[in-house]
């Protein structure tokens, strides 16, 4: 409905290109909640469900736990996969570029590695792993599509130089 709404004010080329990127995103957005419901989410519900503090403190999972959890962990991955739709965006923009990215890959990967440990319910590296390889993957491919985007030469110089 809200397409419906938009595309009569939109010309040919930018109708286009919006339907390329609402089906990249829905497309991207199910691959991270399939990626959950598959992997992520039986892996952390396992570790959850035989968690213990305590042999005299039973572990109780209730329905609500279950669902908050299968509900956030599933949120979020999906969002995580939009990060090639945002890279595209930003390097159309000329915000980042390919090399922008490429230079900063080692502050991406601590910055994933904390988002990872955030959302991920679990205190061992195998889930760890298991969330922040494919959030990193995707980030790897977001560099090529900003460089396929032809973005490069868009940001100063001196962005992101360090002083």
């Amino acid at each position: 409905m809200l397409f419906g709404f938009i595309a009569p004010a939109l010309h040919k080329e930018e109708l286009r290109s919006t339907k390329k990127v609402v089906v990249w995103s829905y497309v991207l957005f199910m691959a991270g909640i399939i990626m959950n419901y598959l992997i992520i989410f039986p892996l952390a519900f396992r570790f959850l469900g035989t968690y213990q503090v305590s042999a005299d403190i039973p572990n109780i999972i209730t329905l609500e736990s279950y669902t908050n959890l299968l509900v956030t962990l599933t949120f979020l991955m999906g969002i995580f996969f939009q990060l090639p739709i945002l890279a595209w965006f930003l390097g159309k923009l000329g915000i980042v570029n390919s090399e922008f990215m490429k230079k900063y890959r080692r502050h991406a990967i601590v910055a994933i590695l904390i988002i990872a440990a955030i959302i991920t319910p679990t205190t061992d590296v195998f889930t760890l792993t298991i969330v922040s390889l494919p959030i990193y993957l995707l980030y790897e491919l977001s560099i090529l599509i900003v460089r396929r985007t032809g973005s490069n030469d868009s940001l100063p110089a001196s962005f992101g130089r360090g002083s």
